[in-house]
């Protein structure tokens, strides 16, 4: 049964969060920038604080500790919703662009997917533009994670919060009993790995404000950034291969991270199946498409050809999406292999998009397994992974995860067609979204300002189900979901 006073009184803190990111923005905009567009900002955060003021003070006697897994389910999915409305009210005021595009644009940067409909970033504000980066940082790891983390009262309900929002098969993997400090140790690895690209970009070469901006949207595998040239701005190799690197780190598990910080242990990263096997897909498809980019004389040189390949294989696979060349007119066979590549996503428990490589290495070995079922029908084998069975039931849950993406993206896809768009254009479109990557081909190359005001609308959708990899959205949908 679902305790709507509880997810009512829940949904509040993600409101009075997104009041105190914009009132930050407006004080910013006033004392430091001085680019005139702190009334954007300061008007809706005000309205956003006396709501969640009202809110909590009207549900004061609820206990929050007592939610359900169903309760959980809905703050996950509403929660990505209201962030995604209110945080859309700056982008609206300041740039002028129409309510749906404001939403898209706002969805985008939350759920870390990266397509835009802006042009001419150079000229917008600098208050706007790092609103917008940090609205990808903030995405980044989960906004429900953070709720967690700073909400004592959710420890008794801090885990089913956390099963809904955190990617991946295998979500009962934590580092301390208590949820809350769980949460606290995941935001420290991802504000450290920050702070040192940060760092990074600065001495690469880029201003203190882009090696801030950049950073935010590396780490959080977002995309966005405060030029329309993206990360080739600077026509610098160095920046591409320092983002290579915290790409990637983005796009491994962070408690990975934490427990190699923890023991010392930089071994522990090639002792991971999911992450070893991911840096070897990174490696063949760099060689892959370097290969092909340099036999079509793409660019001169073969290590020009490797480097800007790397980076768009790097880009793509962890759901980044920067940009760095004009991919858009590579090789078709390049631009086919960098969508495929985005569905193949990064590692579970990071702020990767994508099917995530633990499925992909499982639906190997289940293909594996048939297979020597087949040609051994008496013989008795076993699915490992970390060298322990798995279990059935996320056999079938990764089976029923690849259903559900193909389905969906298949779905997307057709209705995109219906709005006017051609195949490429709706398929890298949808692939871009659901796998919350950013890039599109086609028609979307540029940006998303091509797409209808409905396609928009489809899309939008399409980030949210990719962002909380469609079980958690399509359940809601479901009559058993709402059955006492």
């Amino acid at each position: 049964m679902i305790n709507w006073k509880i997810t009512f009184r829940l949904l509040a803190f993600p409101i009075l969060w997104m009041s105190i990111v914009q009132l930050i923005f407006a004080a910013l905009s006033a004392l430091l920038f001085k680019d005139n567009v702190s009334v954007s900002f300061l008007l809706p955060a005000s309205i956003m604080l006396f709501t969640a003021s009202v809110i909590l003070l009207k549900t004061q006697h609820v206990d929050s500790s007592l939610a359900n897994f169903r309760d959980a389910l809905i703050y996950a999915t509403v929660t990505w919703l209201i962030a995604g409305f209110l945080g859309a009210i700056p982008i609206i005021l300041v740039t002028k662009v129409t309510f749906t595009d404001g939403i898209f644009e706002s969805i985008s940067a939350l759920t870390t997917t990266g397509a835009t409909i802006l042009s001419g970033l150079d000229d917008l504000p600098r208050t706007f533009l790092l609103y917008r980066q940090f609205l990808q940082w903030m995405g980044g790891l989960g906004i429900v994670i953070f709720v967690v983390a700073i909400l004592p009262m959710l420890n008794i309900g801090g885990m089913k919060l956390l099963k809904a929002e955190t990617p991946g098969p295998i979500k009962d993997e934590k580092l301390s009993p208590r949820i809350a400090n769980t949460a606290h140790y995941l935001w420290s690895v991802y504000l450290s790995i920050t702070v040192l690209c940060t760092v990074s970009y600065y001495f690469a070469g880029m201003t203190f404000y882009d090696a801030i901006a950049h950073a935010l949207t590396t780490v959080s595998t977002g995309g966005f950034s405060t030029h329309d040239a993206s990360m080739w701005f600077y026509k610098s190799h160095l920046i591409l291969w320092i983002a290579n690197l915290f790409m990637i780190a983005g796009a491994i598990n962070f408690a990975l991270h934490f427990r190699v910080v923890h023991k010392r242990a930089l071994g522990s990263y090639y002792a991971d199946e999911e992450t070893r096997y991911f840096i070897y897909i990174i490696t063949a498809l760099s060689a892959l498409s370097g290969v092909i980019l340099y036999s079509h004389d793409t660019y001169s040189s073969i290590f020009e050809s490797l480097s800007f390949s790397a980076f768009h294989i790097v880009s793509f696979i962890t759901s980044t999406g920067f940009g760095a060349a004009n991919f858009t007119e590579w090789p078709e066979a390049v631009g086919f292999l960098l969508i495929i590549t985005g569905y193949l996503g990064g590692c579970a428990g990071s702020t990767a998009g994508g099917n995530k490589i633990i499925r992909n290495i499982l639906v190997v070995k289940m293909l594996n397994y048939n297979f020597k079922q087949l040609l051994h029908p008496r013989a008795i084998f076993t699915i490992k992974y970390q060298g322990s069975p798995v279990k059935d039931d996320v056999l079938h849950a990764v089976m029923a995860f690849m259903t559900f993406a193909a389905g969906s993206s298949m779905l997307f896809t057709l209705l995109l067609m219906f709005t006017g768009l051609d195949f490429w254009s709706a398929f890298s479109a949808v692939a871009a979204c659901v796998n919350v990557l950013g890039p599109g081909f086609g028609e979307v190359g540029a940006n998303f300002a091509p797409v209808s005001d409905t396609g928009t609308w489809i899309l939008t959708g399409a980030m949210l189900v990719g962002r909380l990899e469609y079980f958690t959205v399509f359940a809601l949908f479901t009559r058993t979901f709402w059955r006492k």
